[in-house]
C-alpha cells in the first residue's frame, strides 16, 4: 500500500512538472524591441509601458527610450505604449520565428489637461516709445504652466497700411527687426504657442523710429557679396540707405532734383536708379538701354545742373536721359569703338569729360567734348596703366582724375601706383595735386568737395584684397602740411554734395 502510495505521488509530480513548462514543443518564438520618442521633438521618452494584445511580457523603456522584450511567440499583434501625459499610440507588429521586429512610437503630448501659456507681455520698446533705431530689437515675457517650449510669431505693420510682415518659429522672447524706415510709427504683436493649445496674444504696442539727418556724404560699403550705400556725417556717423538683399553702388545726389542716383544690378543687367537721401521712393529711371561697358565697377555716370537729367555709357556710346525715365537719346559714340567707362557733365552744361578704354580696361583716352560731341580737349591718350575718378570743378576750369603712375597692366586690371592729377583745361597743365600718399597704396574715385577746397577720395593697399577707407584731403601750401584723415572705413565710392 505504501508502494501505491508513491507511485501515485510520483506521477502527479510528473504532470505538475509538464504544466508548468512556458514552451511546448512544435512552438516557435522570436522578439521585437523598439524605441519611444515624443512626437514633437523626436526626443527619447523613459520610463513608458510597452506591452501587447495578445498578451505578452510587459516591459519599461530605459533612458535612451529603448525597450525589449523576448520570447515572444510567432504572430501578429498590437503593441501599446504608455505614459502619464501623453496619449497612447498603438503599433501592429509581426513576430517572426528567430528574428527580432523593429518598433518606434511617436507619442503625442494629452491635451485634455494641458493649459494654454499667459499672455505675452511686451516689454521693448515701450508703448508709444519714439525716435527708435531702424535696427530695432523687440522683446516681451511669457510663461507657461506645464513648461512647454513656446514659439512666438511677430507681426508688424506701418500705422495706416494693411500690409502686414510676419515673423514666424521664434525660439527666444527678443527679436531683431532691421530695414525699417525713417518716421514712421510701427504697430506690433506678439502670439505665444506651446504646441497644443490656440495661441494666444499680446497687447498692441507701437513706436515710431527716429527722423533722418540728411547727411552731405555719401558711400558704399560691402555687406556679404553686395555693395550696399550709406549716408554719412562729418562726425563719421552713418547710417545704411540700401537694403543689403541688393547690389547698389556708386551713388551721385543732386540736391536740386533732391534725389540720389545709383547703380543697381537687374536680374543679368546693371540699371540706374534713383531714391530720395533716406533711402525710400525707389524708382528705376533705365529700361531699354542698361548702362554697360568695361567692368561694372568702374562705370561712372553723371547728373547735369537742374537735377533734370543723367548721362551714361553704353560700351561705346553716350545716352542722355531724363530723370522720369523718358527722352532717351544717344548724344555721342566713339569714332574708334572703345568703350566709354566714365562722364562727368560741368555745370554749364557745356561740356562732357569722358574716359574712354579698350574690353581689358586699357588704351585709355581722357577728352572732353562739346554738346556736338567734337573733342575740345584732349586729357590723356596712349599712356599705359589704369585711370579715371573724372570731376569738374564748378566752373568747369579744372578736372581731377586719377592714374597709375606705374603704368602697369594686368589681367585682373590691378594698379599700383595710383595718384590724384589736376588738368587745367585752359592751359591744359596737367599737376599731381595730392600728397602723403602711403607707399603700396592707391588714391581712387577723387572728388571736389563743395567748396573745392578739399578733396574726397577712397585708398587702399595695392593688393587688391585689403580695406578700403574714404580719406578726407585738406591741402596746404606747403605740402608737408596737407590732412589726410580717414573719414569712413571699409568704404569706397565717395561722393560729397
Amino acid at each position: 500500500m505504501k508502494n501505491l502510495y508513491i507511485k501515485i505521488c510520483c506521477i502527479l509530480l510528473l504532470v505538475l512538472c509538464s504544466c508548468s513548462e512556458e514552451k511546448f514543443a512544435g512552438e516557435t518564438y522570436g522578439s521585437i524591441e523598439g524605441k519611444v520618442v515624443s512626437a514633437v521633438d523626436f526626443k527619447p521618452l523613459a520610463n513608458v509601458k510597452v506591452f501587447s494584445s495578445p498578451n505578452s511580457s510587459i516591459v519599461f523603456t530605459d533612458e535612451e527610450g529603448k525597450f525589449s522584450i523576448p520570447n515572444v511567440k510567432v504572430g501578429d499583434y498590437s503593441f501599446e505604449a504608455q505614459k502619464d501625459g501623453y496619449v497612447s499610440k498603438f503599433e501592429a507588429a509581426t513576430i517572426n520565428k528567430g528574428q527580432a521586429t523593429t518598433v518606434v512610437f511617436e507619442l503625442k503630448l494629452s491635451t485634455a489637461n494641458n493649459k494654454a501659456p499667459s499672455t505675452p507681455v511686451l516689454v521693448s520698446p515701450t508703448d508709444n516709445a519714439v525716435n527708435q533705431a531702424l535696427e530695432l530689437a523687440l522683446s516681451w515675457t511669457a510663461t507657461d504652466p506645464e513648461k512647454d517650449a513656446l514659439t512666438y510669431t511677430i507681426t508688424l505693420r506701418k500705422e495706416n497700411s494693411s500690409d502686414v510682415v510676419t515673423y514666424k518659429d521664434i525660439a527666444e522672447t527678443s527679436f531683431t527687426i532691421k530695414e525699417l524706415t525713417y518716421s514712421t510709427k510701427y504697430i506690433w504683436q506678439v502670439a505665444a504657442y506651446d504646441g497644443i493649445n490656440e495661441t494666444v496674444l499680446s497687447a498692441i504696442g507701437s513706436f515710431t523710429t527716429g527722423s533722418f539727418v540728411n547727411s552731405r556724404f555719401l558711400f558704399v560699403r560691402k555687406i556679404n557679396d553686395n555693395n550696399v550705400i550709406f549716408s554719412g556725417n562729418e562726425l563719421g556717423a552713418e547710417v545704411q540707405i540700401t537694403n543689403s538683399g541688393t547690389n547698389s553702388w556708386r551713388p551721385r545726389k543732386s540736391n536740386e532734383a533732391g534725389k540720389v542716383a545709383f547703380i543697381r544690378s537687374s536680374g543679368a543687367q546693371n540699371h540706374i536708379y534713383t531714391m530720395n537721401a533716406d533711402g525710400t521712393d525707389i524708382f528705376k529711371v533705365t529700361s531699354a538701354v542698361p548702362i554697360a561697358g568695361f567692368n561694372s565697377d568702374f562705370l561712372n555716370f553723371s547728373w547735369n545742373a537742374s537735377g533734370s537729367q543723367i548721362i551714361y555709357p553704353y560700351f561705346d556710346k553716350l545716352y542722355r536721359i531724363n530723370k522720369d525715365g523718358s527722352g532717351l537719346t544717344m548724344i555721342y559714340e566713339t569714332s574708334n569703338g572703345k568703350f566709354i567707362s566714365e562722364c562727368d557733365w560741368s555745370k554749364d552744361g557745356t561740356k562732357i569729360a569722358l574716359k574712354t578704354n579698350d574690353a581689358t580696361g586699357y588704351n585709355v583716352e581722357l577728352y572732353v567734348i562739346n554738346t556736338s560731341g567734337a573733342v575740345v580737349n584732349q586729357i590723356a591718350s596712349g599712356d599705359p596703366g589704369a585711370a579715371g575718378g573724372l570731376n569738374f570743378t564748378v566752373d568747369g576750369k579744372n578736372i581731377i582724375y586719377t592714374k597709375d603712375v606705374s603704368g602697369f597692366q594686368g589681367a585682373n586690371y590691378r594698379q599700383l601706383d595710383t595718384r590724384v592729377f589736376q588738368y587745367n583745361v585752359s592751359s591744359k597743365v596737367l599737376a599731381e595735386i595730392v600728397s602723403g600718399k602711403p607707399s603700396g597704396t592707391l588714391d581712387l574715385d577723387a572728388r571736389y568737395s563743395p567748396n573745392e577746397a578739399e578733396l574726397i577720395f577712397t585708398n587702399t593697399s595695392n593688393d587688391g584684397l585689403s580695406v578700403k577707407n574714404i580719406i578726407r584731403y585738406t591741402p596746404s601750401s606747403d605740402s608737408s602740411g596737407a590732412l589726410r584723415t580717414i573719414l569712413f572705413a571699409n568704404a569706397s565710392m565717395p561722393d560729397w554734395e
